[in-house]
């Protein structure tokens, strides 16, 4: 492949695809700007690979998003967490769309970097549990178990809410 045909064949998967590599960071990453960070590490190694990755780059760029930020994780030992705040004024009111972010947002920062990667992967991108397997390099049987022990976190955290709000 010429560098002309590579360059226009990746400038037509990134401009396809950065939205859709940027939602799903964000639910990883759980900040817009640890996000965006990941999706720009994303391109530039899909990039960089294409010769590898050309064949499947969503998955390819997907894979280095969640490896990086597992890497990043490993590297944090503990860092103040800032609210996220709109980039810009809208004329629409968003307090509800802000509201149900920062719910799934919340509940995805109690479970581990593994389990919010499994549960992004498995509900968001609505991959199979092998299809989740190898992308994160796990057993299968490891993919249902994390998936379980998420969910089953998940749902305590939504009763104890529901119970605080009763009282």
């Amino acid at each position: 492949m010429r560098a002309e045909e590579r360059a226009a064949a990746f400038d037509e998967f990134a401009s396809s695809t950065t939205p859709r590599l940027r939602r799903a960071a964000l639910y990883i990453a759980l900040d817009r700007h640890h996000a965006d960070d990941l999706v720009q590490h994303a391109l530039e190694k899909t990039f960089l690979h294409w010769q590898r990755a050309c064949d499947a780059p969503y998955a390819y760029a997907r894979r280095v998003m969640v490896n990086a930020s597992t890497d990043w994780w490993r590297g944090v030992s503990r860092r103040e967490r800032l609210g996220a705040t709109p980039e810009r004024a809208s004329d629409r009111d968003v307090q509800n769309d802000y509201a149900q972010r920062d719910l799934v947002l919340t509940a995805l920062a109690q479970l581990t970097a593994r389990e919010r990667a499994v549960m992004v992967l498995r509900f968001y991108e609505d991959m199979t549990e092998a299809q989740i397997a190898e992308a994160l390099k796990i057993a299968p049987g490891t993919v249902k178990s994390t998936a379980h022990r998420a969910l089953a976190k998940l749902r305590s955290s939504a009763l104890s809410e529901l119970a605080v709000e009763e009282n």
